[in-house]
Parts: structure tokens; C-alpha cells; sequence
């Protein structure tokens, strides 16, 4: 079936894409979290057809540029705003493309200027940014759709996309761009300008354990200015600031630690919103906002360590890209079960995601009662192979496929006993 001319990534999605698009037209504010990770696989005595260059060894890798857009709901009222982020509802996926790299050609390479003029004929990788908000659309009226992003996403076309479709954003600073007033003068640069600002107020999040530093609690740090412009750059067939600049506001995030010398530097966020900042509260949504983006890093660990979509022994990239288009819908889910069974353990079972069927049968199979979204997490751990023992740390995520995959086996085999005639 992956082979079929007609089995690509967008068309085995659509009907998952469409559902997620008809809850987006509700009432309501929605973040639309976008981020872009590397797919690579194991190098083969013949390269497989239609891969490219990825990662700190492109001369030999092989491997795509996964790009998702993925959809989550805002709650109307932060109900704990001083707490952890909220608990958010993973709708799907909106969008989702595969960019191959090509190698650089050796006429760029051989040019006098660093090849900067060949570069602007060949299609920017910042571009896959602005191209998954084209293929969203602009939100209907009632609802708010909050574009949130990490560094990739500053550019000043995707700034520009979003406010040409209506679409708000929560974008980390990745340039310190030039500011300019209302008549275009100039106005300073944005990182002094928000590292200028009095403190505002604080709160509370929980840091994640990274390579040579383990997870925590930090007290951070929140201080905004108000309605800005961000400078127009310079582009092929115009000068800087000729573009129509972008309005914004600036929230700055960090952490208020003492840090001992050769420490790790202390956590800090620069970030841009459409909505202007008038107080500490609207600041601290922007903050939460942004911290929500960690949802694509479960989505994405889920992908390669769970369901090891690198592994696959498929041997083009039409087929590959077709089985991490189907396998990304999955990977969504078990993120969202995960999400709910930490923030919102309580809920009833039936909220966990899973179809009636295959909670029957995972109620029946387990030997405890599954009467809730932590109960059913723990249940298809257990049948991964997860004991639940006291030293035994949460379930990962390879273990929560492995109980997925095997609860689907489950009920297959209902479903065709079923249909057995009597004997």
C-alpha cells in the first residue's frame, strides 16, 4: 500500500488533518505549535532514493526535514496561573512536510561573494514555516489561533504571514532586530530594550533534566514592553526597513538563580507576540503559552524513541515519508495520553483517547479497575511491559507503543472471534 503513487503524506492524512480543522472552528483560542526536527537513517551499502544530507555528517547521511504543525487548545481560564502549565488537549496534526536538502552546488561554492547571490535562487528552509500557516488558513470569527515557536520560526516572512492571515504568535527571538517608532524612525534594538524593562513578577516552572543538568524547579522571571516595531531586513530587490515593519510586543523570560562559575548559563526567553502588553498577567500568558511548545518535543520523542520511525527498513522515500505520515498520528496520540495522565490523571477513562472497543478490552485485560486517564496510561504500559514497580520510573515511550501495538492485536482478535461462525 505505501507504494502506490496515491499513498502520500498528505493524502493518508486528510482525514485526520480535516477532523482536527472542524474543532479549530469552535469558539475559543488554540495554539497552532510548530517546530522542525531531522529524520535520519543508518547509512546502507546503496543510499536509499530521494533522501538528502542531515546532520553534522551530511557528506554520507541520509535522511528529511520533518516539519508539523500541531494544533492544542488554550483553556478560556487558566484556572492555577502560578502553577504548571495548564493541561492542553492535542486536537492533531494541521500540516506536515517533508523537506529533502540538496547538496550545495559547486557553483555557489566557486562564487567570489560566498555564494550569497546563487543562494537566493535555491528555496530557504525558513520558508517550510510560512508554507504549513498558508496550508491552515485564517481563523473563523470567535476563535484565536496562537502560532508558538521556537527560534526557527523568526523570520521576518513568518511574522508577516501571521498577521496577514489573523493568526497570533508567541515566537522566541532568534535575531536582535532593529526597532523603529510609528513613523519609521529608528528606536533602538529589541534585546536591550527588553533586557531594559523592571521586573514585573514572577512564577514557577518545572525544568526538564537535559545532558549534564537534572531536571528542576526554577522560579523565573517575567518582564514585557509594550507595542513595538520590529525593523524590516533587507531582501533581494530591497533595502532594509523599505518592507512595512512589524508590529509586536516583547516578553522577557528568565530564571533568577545565583549560578556558580562554569555552570550552565541560566534560562532565558526573548519573546515576540502579536498582543499588546499591558500588564504583568497578559505577559505571563505569553510565558505559558510559550511553555506549552515542549507538547512537538513529546510528539517528537515519541516518533523516534517510541515508535522508531528511524529504524524503518523501508528502502525509498516515498514509502518512508508514507509510514511517518501514518505513524505521526499515532506518536500524537500516545503524547496526548501522556499529557492528560500527568496534568489531568483524574479524568474518566473515557477521556484518555482511546476508542470504546479497545477500552473494553484493555479493562478486561488488566488486573486492576480502569476507571481513569492515569489508570488506562498505566494499563498499556503494563501491557508494553512496565511492572510498576517503585524503582521503576515511568513508563517510556517505547514501552507505551509496545502496549498500544499489543492492545490493537487484542482487539483484532475480539473483532474476528467474533466473527467466527458456530461450530
Amino acid at each position: 500500500m505505501l507504494g502506490l503513487p496515491q499513498a502520500t503524506p498528505d493524502a493518508l492524512q486528510a482525514p485526520h488533518r480535516q477532523l482536527v480543522s472542524q474543532q479549530l472552528q469552535a469558539p475559543g483560542t488554540y495554539l497552532l505549535i510548530e517546530d522542525t526536527t531531522e529524520l535520519s537513517w543508518p547509512e546502507a551499502a546503496e543510499r536509499r532514493p530521494g533522501l538528502g544530507p542531515v546532520g553534522p555528517g551530511k557528506a554520507t547521511s541520509q535522511g528529511v526535514l520533518l516539519h508539523s504543525l500541531v494544533a492544542a487548545t488554550w483553556p478560556a481560564h487558566d484556572p492555577t496561573p502560578g502553577a504548571k502549565r495548564p493541561a492542553l488537549p492535542l486536537l492533531g496534526l494541521l500540516d506536515q512536510q517533508f523537506h529533502v536538502r540538496q547538496p550545495v552546488p559547486d557553483a555557489e561554492k566557486a562564487h567570489p561573494h560566498g555564494g550569497s547571490r546563487p543562494r537566493q535562487g535555491r528555496v530557504r528552509e525558513s520558508a517550510l514555516w510560512t508554507r504549513s500557516l498558508r496550508a491552515v488558513g485564517a481563523p473563523p470569527v470567535g476563535a484565536r489561533w496562537v502560532v508558538v515557536a521556537d527560534r526557527g520560526a523568526d523570520s521576518y516572512e513568518h511574522l508577516l504571514q501571521c498577521q496577514a492571515q489573523g493568526l497570533g504568535f508567541v515566537v522566541r527571538a532568534a535575531q536582535d532586530r532593529a526597532l523603529v517608532a510609528a513613523d519609521r524612525a529608528p528606536a533602538g534594538r529589541l534585546f536591550a530594550g527588553l533586557r531594559a524593562q523592571p521586573r514585573a513578577g514572577q512564577f514557577e516552572l518545572a525544568l526538564r533534566g537535559r545532558p549534564g543538568q537534572a531536571a528542576r524547579p526554577v522560579v523565573l522571571q517575567v518582564s514585557y514592553t509594550p507595542a513595538q516595531w520590529l525593523r524590516a531586513p533587507q531582501r533581494p530587490g530591497g533595502a532594509t526597513g523599505k518592507g512595512a515593519p512589524v508590529p509586536c510586543a516583547g516578553v522577557r523570560v528568565w530564571v533568577w538563580e545565583e549560578t556558580a562559575p562554569g555552570a550552565p548559563a541560566g534560562l532565558e526567553w526573548l519573546l515576540l507576540t502579536d498582543t499588546p502588553v499591558a500588564d504583568f498577567a497578559q505577559a505571563l500568558v505569553c510565558a505559558r503559552q510559550y511553555a506549552s511548545r515542549w507538547l512537538i518535543e513529546d510528539f517528537h520523542k515519541a516518533l523516534k524513541t517510541g515508535l522508531r520511525v528511524e529504524q524503518l527498513q523501508l528502502q525509498t522515500a516515498p514509502r518512508l515519508f508514507a509510514a511517518v505520515a501514518l505513524l505521526s498520528v499515532v506518536a500524537l496520540a500516545l503524547a496526548d495520553l501522556r499529557e492528560k495522565s500527568r496534568l489531568e490523571p483524574d479524568l474518566p477513562a473515557e477521556a484518555a483517547g482511546l476508542e470504546t472497543t479497545h477500552l473494553r478490552v484493555l479493562r478486561q485485560r488488566s488486573r486492576r479497575p480502569v476507571q481513569t486517564v492515569r489508570a488506562v496510561f498505566l494499563a498499556l504500559a503494563a501491557l508494553g511491559g512496565h511492572l510498576g514497580r517503585t524503582g521503576d520510573g515511568p513508563p517510556r515511550w517505547q514501552t507505551l507503543w509496545l502496549g498500544l501495538r499489543s492492545l490493537r492485536l487484542l482487539v483484532e482478535g475480539v473483532r474476528l472471534a467474533a466473527q467466527l461462525p458456530p461450530e
